[in-house]
């Protein structure tokens, strides 16, 4: 069998919900699940795997965005005819003048006995094109497809959308389980790219686990050369995945486009974005606010707030959740341009020169997510999540905080910590006394509270510190 890196969990998941079908083992002969993730985080490719790889008779129909409901139910019924359903003879030329008449259609060419898949690529844009869609696949599913043995995936990369179908009072609430396809992770990336730790946390940083930029990067090649190459071709898909997936989300220039980029470049704070909108007269709070949160919604922003014993839930704290896009936004996009003239040198040069300064606050989120993946953690004793915390001026600004929760405040802080990430120097002394002073400012912090460092070079000998990680542990994490 072909590998398929970075994918055997969720093709386990997909076969798990597939044997309940065979083994006729739940409440009704079929299922459903909802499959979603970020888009050209590769779903597409997983499904067509899995439908591949199971031998069962399958449909795989991809709607197009904006396309006139008629002609789109046109072109399922034509699917439909061209697949291996056994009775999809009998319903060749079936067009339907609604949706409940296509997907009756549908449920006629699925076997009875035998299992079979259905895939529905695309979701949010069928019921963009047509408000009676989600109550035809209710009814469908009720009367006719859920009575037989067959998986049906709903895939979107809508989130915010995709997770609205399942709420209640929608048609099609209670009905299917969720399954969320992420980006390759460190370990993954790892694997694929043949680096060592730390190098391999640098390619998650720059391709964010996007399949179809880590199949880029051969095996050993460094960082740098990674960039020369991929930034002499204006057609990479290092270079053009960013705008792709903006056009997804924010199809149309407007102010979330533009406080998307606001964040990609640095600003981090609601007052900062509201400024590089405005271009100086800051745009209206009122205007800003609900752009932010669709963003949030979005899962393309991410939002961070102080981790203490005292909530402090105003000071937010802005960044975009995805590695790549946050690379792109910040490099890239200004620098298409250039590339597509041929000077790819130009962007590379002005990457390599801020290359340590952005790496040092990019590589938080993941450091974070990779120490509260090892918890229960011997070393990190009494902590559940890990944060980190900052006052309104950032003076001090602390990169980790363990504590036993989130919200609504922690109870206890478990311990703070600091990360280096630069390529030659040691976490040192000067560092470790800069941590335990700032971290006297966090409330609920005590003398007695641990201190840890974590540190691409490693740490000097002799400091007060309860643990240190570096990035073998880092991509240990998700291996476990």
């Amino acid at each position: 069998m072909v590998d398929f890196p970075g994918r055997a969990n969720d093709l386990a998941l997909l076969e798990r919900q597939l044997r309940l079908v065979r083994d006729a083992a739940a409440t009704t002969p079929g299922q459903a699940v909802i499959v979603t993730g970020r888009r050209r985080v590769g779903k597409s490719r997983l499904v067509q795997e899995f439908c591949d790889r199971s031998g069962l008779p399958y449909l795989i129909f991809q709607a197009s965005r904006g396309r006139n409901p008629a002609a789109e139910r046109a072109d399922f019924a034509a699917a439909l005819a061209e697949t291996a359903l056994p009775g999809a003879d009998l319903v060749a030329g079936a067009l339907g003048s609604d949706w409940n008449q296509a997907l009756r259609a549908l449920a006629v060419a699925v076997p009875e006995q035998t299992p079979s898949i259905i895939v529905l690529d695309e979701v949010p844009w069928l019921v963009e094109q047509d408000r009676e869609f989600e109550g035809a696949l209710q009814t469908v599913w009720d009367r006719y497809l859920s009575t037989k043995p067959v998986l049906l995936l709903l895939v979107g990369s809508d989130l915010s959308m995709m997770e609205s179908l399942q709420e209640y009072g929608r048609p099609f609430h209670g009905r299917a389980g969720r399954m969320l396809v992420r980006p390759l992770n460190p370990a993954d990336v790892q694997r694929m790219t043949g680096l060592e730790p730390a190098e391999a946390i640098d390619a998650f940083l720059i391709t964010g686990g996007f399949p179809e930029i880590v199949q880029r990067w051969k095996p050993g090649t460094s960082r740098t050369a990674f960039l020369r190459d991929q930034l002499a071709d204006p057609l990479s898909p290092l270079l053009m995945a960013g705008e792709l997936s903006l056009l997804g989300e924010v199809p149309e220039p407007s102010h979330s486009r533009s406080a998307l980029e606001a964040i990609g470049t640095g600003e981090r704070t609601f007052g900062a974005i509201a400024h590089r909108i405005g271009v100086g007269n800051p745009i209206p709070s009122g205007t800003l606010a609900p752009i932010l949160n669709t963003l949030t919604t979005k899962r393309i922003v991410a939002v961070d707030t102080p981790l203490a014993t005292r909530p402090d839930t105003k000071n937010k704290r802005y960044r975009i959740e995805d590695p790549y896009l946050r690379f792109w936004l910040a490099f890239l996009q200004r620098g298409i341009a250039e590339v597509e003239r041929g000077r790819g040198d130009l962007v590379a040069s002005r990457i390599e020169r801020s290359w340590p300064s952005w790496r040092g606050r990019a590589v938080e989120p993941v450091v974070r997510e990779g120490l509260e993946r090892l918890l229960p953690d011997d070393r990190l004793p009494g902590a559940d999540v890990v944060g980190g915390w900052w006052n309104r001026q950032n003076n001090p600004e602390i990169d980790l905080v363990g504590a036993d929760r989130e919200r609504p405040a922690a109870t206890r802080i478990a311990f703070t910590g600091s990360i280096k990430w630069l390529e030659t120097e040691l976490f040192g002394k000067r560092e470790c006394e800069s941590l335990l002073a700032g971290s006297m400012s966090i409330p609920g912090r005590d003398y007695a509270t641990p201190l840890i460092a974590v540190s691409r070079n490693g740490v000097e000998d002799g400091l007060p510190l309860a643990a240190s990680f570096g990035p073998e542990e880092i991509v240990e994490a998700w291996r476990r």
